[in-house]
Formats: C-alpha cells, sequence, structure tokens
C-alpha cells in the first residue's frame, strides 16, 4: 500500500475542523461511523495506506459536510455510479468529456450547461 499522503493530509483537516464544533469526530468516532477500523483510519490520515474504498469515502463526505465527488477526486477515485452512468453511453460521453478538456472549459462553464439541459428537460 503506497498511501496517499496528500489525501490523508486533507481527511485530517476536515475531520479535526469538524470536530472542533462537534466532538463525535474523535478519530475512533469518526471510523466507527465509517465503518472502518480507528488504526485504518489513522494510516490513511498518515499517508501510510492508501484511501478506502468510495463507498467509505463518500460516507466521509457526508458526515463531514464535503462534496463527495470533490473528496472522491482527491482520493484517486471516481463515484462507482459514474462509470456505471458511462458504460451506459461511452462514446457520448467520452467525447463529450474531451472537449470540454480541450477547450478548458471551467466550473461555471459547465454548471451553466448543466442548468441549461435541467431547463430544456423541465420545458
Amino acid at each position: 500500500m503506497a498511501g496517499n499522503p496528500a489525501f490523508g493530509n486533507l481527511l485530517r483537516a476536515l475531520r479535526e475542523a469538524k470536530r472542533t464544533t462537534d466532538p463525535a469526530f474523535s478519530l475512533r468516532q469518526f471510523a466507527e461511523r465509517v465503518d472502518i477500523s480507528a488504526t485504518f483510519l489513522s494510516k490513511v490520515e498518515r499517508g501510510e495506506f492508501d484511501p478506502p474504498a468510495a463507498d467509505k469515502i463518500i460516507r466521509m463526505a457526508q458526515l463531514l459536510g464535503f462534496d463527495p465527488d470533490e473528496l472522491l477526486a482527491h482520493a484517486g477515485r471516481v463515484d462507482p455510479e459514474l462509470n456505471s452512468i458511462i458504460r451506459k453511453r461511452p462514446k457520448a460521453l467520452a467525447e463529450f468529456l474531451r472537449t470540454a478538456n480541450e477547450h478548458d472549459l471551467s466550473a461555471e462553464d459547465i454548471a451553466a450547461l448543466t442548468r441549461s439541459i435541467r431547463d430544456r428537460k423541465h420545458e
């Protein structure tokens, strides 16, 4: 296990920040709520172990009030739901993502496209 120090540092910072307002976010209590061992969580936070599975990272994000997709990205993972979505239309979605990347679309540009699509669906 190579570890991911950047993810571990972020996770620890988020957990400790949350702990300042909620004492139930000690390492042991947080690990218990995520359903992983405190030893494993400690090693992840220290960058000694790789991040856990996507479902555990999503649970962590939910508990910490952090965006799950962003936390997954920091862990070098993608929500398994996205994999199944892409498998339904692999060519079209791959082309869309590559085009967005090639044109260096900003997060705001992508959000505007998303709103536009949602608005069209509600007409």
